[in-house]
């Protein structure tokens, strides 16, 4: 996506007729060529036939007649492409020589008895497969077609715009996938549809290995080459890529992906390889007590592996993802080096005479990343391989000395995680502005040999894989004001152009909902059930969202429904029932604690809810598409006591109350912002103009009747009373040409069931101060909350500036501070791009500032991650979000949190000297900083997740 197009509507002029009048231009290819090139062809004859029902004819070498044909080849395999290239009617300069390039263009004349031939011709054998894909992706047949029941419009006949394609080359060279995590919902969908591992096939592997074979993998392979990948981790938790089917491995360089092995299982052997021949026996891997055993080991998969393309895994970890041994660096860094020296060895005596031919990566994955760090090193020709933390935050990037190392780097990035603080592995939870920030700021620092991204049991990732994959191919195309035009054009490649627009933001929002915090991760009382509506928000949110996915379902042709349901509505609706789940929980608990008769109900409501949960997985893995995806909804979501993923769906950790209930009546009233006792004072400002509630109950069982009475008449309210049953809500509000100028109080009063309960209520409206004469934000009770794109002003010096990324984060977007790579940290005050805002207090006296900021880490050694704030003409304050010496580990509180919010929180002190208009100015210090949202608290500021809503404010 993104490509400019290629088919016309119609026959224009100079268009070539690839299909018309039911006639098909033959496809050419030359025997002689890659097979994966010749297979990717019999791809394109399908695609076309999918689209147009005309199925063209596919030969070798030149058109044996007709005027028209689609010429493919590769360079230097292709006679028919030399012969264009010798002849001067095919121009290849741009590709010739380069890695995965191609170039697709209308040749007139192209060899004799042909008028005209579509030339699909590419640098090497994936480009000339990513050429083929690309007409069929520009026909209207989705990368998803088959993984994703993606349908495809039919077209009468389809013509190629004049004109030259030239794709260069990638800017990542090696753009990969890692299916982890895959049990349950992988793994049973491979038993239940291929069976499992024959014991012919494999004589060492135990009974029940699930059929990762060729079935699966032809499936795979051929999604990863229409989204341009190109290299694979193979799924491992209990398989054998090389030996769950002897075919697995040539079938792969067949088609053109490289196989490497995961970050923990060096020189092309699987863990499961090791545990079944050795683990009765030795143990697990240990190379201190096992050299020899493990050089053989090696050896093995090398000699047979030697003749495919590979990515070569070397170090050392642990078995199952541990670390190597008790004791860090310190202890066993020497143990490393004589590692790799050997692995070095067996490269060169098996695979090529010079090891730094074979490309080779050392993964730098959580505690190997210590070795590095304490300076271990690698030879220059190996690709260090750079993690994130497994929640998306990248930890380190390459340095200026770093950078022109023959090996260059790589991204090791995570969609799915299977470990602390939570384990995260249902459905996806990855806006695609968290992957741009953290991806772009890998490529801009030189981390461009490898990009492989965790993809989980890979369903439900699609269209973050997608992004990342398309991304990986052009970083520069996408940008943080443009990454809506990539959902939009999603949208319309798999559903049309009619509900693109809706189909985009809904996707876009179900993901931003679970990224501020992945479902695993919440709990009744993740967001405030008291302060800002924030729990009934999030909720009311997330059910329009499935209220506009149901009604686009609706209106989409049936033959689009399938996809429509896997892609779009049926995470939305699993998402919504999750978080209304979760707030009806948290009710049952404030209720119970506020003596509500109905808090028992809101127990009942949970386990309905949850019922309906379990229906609804059990839909789709049963009816949904006649059960061609069942068990992808095997993965537990809820019922989280630790790390661990439960062993099923569960609410029994909920602990829900179903208190006794008297018989008598007893009036009840929460006010907004009461947990319970005495109601809270309703606050209301001239400016935001809110309303807010009254919740009316029974403590009882007995029906009473009751009145609401306002002791102002500027009080409004939403009714004068009623009668007990279900609870009740009153809304209050203001009316503000009848209020009085200044601050004012007054009540409401709740009578009923002899009792009389009367809420405090407080009007602010500041005389010489009106909504028509402020300029900025304006508090309101006790502070002021910003979002950070809403700036009154903003200062950039020289090339750093703070920068826009649209629907970034947990709110409305982001503000990054963006720097040239390498720059020093900016000084406030002297070179600190800076953002201002113009708010109007009504108190003086101390203030709170809290930045919530994208939960990045330190990427670049050797520096902290720091900001800084200040208030008018003080002196900027330095506000350190991640110091120096930071550590990622389970251990480590504060990490857990950021990752569990999705947030860092950076505070800053501060003394306003009188009410009226003051600046806050936001400065740069170092790259990489996110604002999320800015909250000034004056002293009212309330308990909440998110923060409060944006306060009202005048540009």
């Amino acid at each position: 996506m993104g490509d400019a197009s290629l088919v016309a509507d119609g026959p224009i002029a100079g268009a070539f007729p690839l299909v018309d009048a039911s006639s098909a231009a033959p496809l050419c290819a030359d025997a002689a060529d890659w097979p994966g090139v010749l297979r990717a062809a019999g791809d394109l004859r399908d695609d076309i036939a999918r689209v147009t029902a005309v199925r063209p004819e596919i030969g070798a070498g030149k058109p044996s007649s007709g005027r028209r044909a689609v010429l493919i080849g590769t360079l230097g395999k292709s006679a028919v492409i030399d012969g264009l290239v010798a002849a001067g009617k095919l121009d290849v300069g741009a590709i010739r020589g380069r890695w995965e390039a191609f170039v697709i263009e209308t040749v007139e004349h192209p060899l004799p008895g042909v008028d005209r031939a579509l030339v699909i011709a590419g640098s090497d054998k994936r480009g000339t497969i990513y050429g083929i894909y690309e007409i069929s992706q520009q026909i209207g047949v989705s990368p998803w077609y088959w993984w994703a029941d993606v349908p495809v419009r039919h077209r009468d006949s389809l013509f190629i715009r004049p004109g030259r394609l030239v794709e260069s080359g990638p800017s990542v060279k090696y753009r990969g996938i890692f299916l982890n995590d895959e049990a349950p919902d992988l793994t049973n969908w491979i038993k239940a549809k291929y069976g499992t591992v024959s014991s012919g096939a494999n004589p060492i592997a135990p009974p029940g290995i699930a059929n990762y074979g060729r079935g699966f993998y032809s499936k795979l392979f051929e999604v990863m080459l229409r989204l341009r990948a190109n290299y694979l981790w193979p799924a491992m938790w209990n398989n054998a890529f090389n030996e769950d089917d002897p075919v697995d491995a040539g079938m792969a360089d067949e088609y053109g992906i490289v196989m490497g092995t995961s970050h923990q299982e060096p020189m092309l052997r699987a863990q499961k390889e090791w545990d079944w021949r050795y683990l009765k026996t030795i143990g697990t891997w240990n190379y201190a007590t096992n050299p020899g055993v493990l050089e053989d080991f090696w050896r093995q998969g090398i000699r047979r592996n030697k003749s495919f393309e590979s990515l070569v895994t070397i170090g050392l970890r642990g078995a199952n993802d541990a670390p190597m041994a008790e004791g860090g660096p310190e202890a066993n860094r020497a143990l490393l080096e004589r590692i790799v020296v050997a692995q070095r060895k067996i490269l060169g005596e098996e695979m090529n005479a010079d090891p730094a031919k074979v490309p080779q990566l050392w993964c730098l994955y959580k505690e190997v990343q210590d070795y590095y760090d304490s300076g271990m090193r690698v030879p220059d020709d190996v690709t260090l391989l750079w993690a994130d933390d497994n929640w998306g935050d990248l930890r380190r990037a390459p340095t200026a000395a770093e950078r022109p190392r023959g090996g260059g780097s790589g991204i090791y990035y995570h969609f799915d995680y299977h470990g602390g603080p939570r384990s995260y592995q249902w459905i996806n939870a990855n806006p695609l502005p968290k992957i741009w920030e953290q991806m772009s700021l890998a490529h801009e620092y030189g981390a461009d040999r490898v990009w492989i991204v965790n993809v989980g049991h890979f369903k439900g990732y699609e269209l973050p894989t997608e992004f990342f994959l398309n991304m990986a191919w052009n970083p520069s195309r996408w940008t943080g004001d443009n990454l809506s035009d990539f959902t939009v054009q999603w949208a319309t490649r798999e559903f049309g152009p009619e509900h693109a627009a809706d189909i985009a933001t809904i996707v876009s929002k179900y993901a931003k909902f679970n990224g501020r915090r992945k479902p695993e991760l919440l709990a009744p009382g993740t967001y405030s059930l008291t302060n800002y509506r924030e729990a009934e928000t999030v909720v009311s949110d997330y059910e329009a969202l499935k209220t506009k996915a149901e009604e686009v379902g609706r209106d989409l042709p049936a033959a689009a429904r399938d996809a429509y349901y896997q892609l779009v509505l049926f995470p939305v609706k699993a998402g919504s029932l999750v978080n209304e789940l979760y707030l009806a929980a948290g009710r049952n608990a404030l209720f119970t604690q506020q003596g509500r008769a109905s808090a028992g109900a809101q127990a009942a409501e949970t386990r309905k809810l949850f019922r309906q949960y379990l229906d609804l997985i059990g839909y789709y893995n049963t009816a949904f598409a006649n059960g061609k995806w069942a068990h992808f909804m095997d993965q537990p979501v809820l019922g989280y006591k630790t790390w661990r993923d439960p062993k099923a769906n569960n609410i029994d950790n909920l602990k829900l109350d179903e208190p006794f209930v008297p018989a008598a009546a007893g009036l009840g009233v929460a006010a907004e912002g009461s947990d319970g006792g005495a109601p809270t004072p309703l606050q209301f400002d001239a400016f935001n103009r809110p309303s807010r509630y009254i919740d009316v109950f029974n403590r009882g069982q007995q029906a009473f009747d009751f009145t609401v009475t306002a002791s102002a008449h500027w009080i409004r309210l939403s009714s004068g009373g009623g009668k007990s049953g279900p609870d009740q809500r009153i809304e209050v509000s203001v009316d503000w040409a009848a209020a009085p100028i200044g601050e004012s109080k007054g009540s409401v009063t709740v009578a009923g069931a002899g009792q009389a309960i009367a809420v405090p209520v407080e009007a602010l409206n500041p005389s010489g101060l009106t909504r028509e004469s402020l300029h900025g934000f304006v508090e309101a009770q006790g502070a002021v909350a910003i979002e950070p794109e809403h700036f009154t002003r903003q200062t950039r010096v020289g090339d750093r500036q703070w920068s826009r990324i649209d629907d970034y984060g947990r709110t409305l977007s982001g503000m990054r501070a963006d720097a040239p790579v390498d720059a020093p940290g900016a000084t406030p005050g002297k070179d600190s791009p800076v953002l201002e805002y113009r708010i109007y207090l009504f108190h003086a006296g101390p203030a709170e500032v809290t930045a919530i900021t994208a939960p990045t880490l330190n990427f670049a050694p050797d520096r902290e991650l720091s900001y800084a704030v200040s208030f008018d003409d003080e002196a900027p304050q330095v506000v350190v979000l991640v110091p120096r010496d930071y550590q990622i580990a389970s251990a480590n509180r504060d990490w857990a949190l950021s990752v569990t919010d999705n947030a860092r929180y950076g505070r800053s002190q501060h003394r306003i000297a009188g009410a009226g208009y003051h600046t806050l100015k936001i400065w740069m210090i170092d790259p990489a900083v996110v604002m999320q949202k800015l909250v000034v608290d004056v002293g009212g500021l309330r308990p909440s997740y998110l923060g409060p809503p944006e306060s009202y404010r005048a540009p």
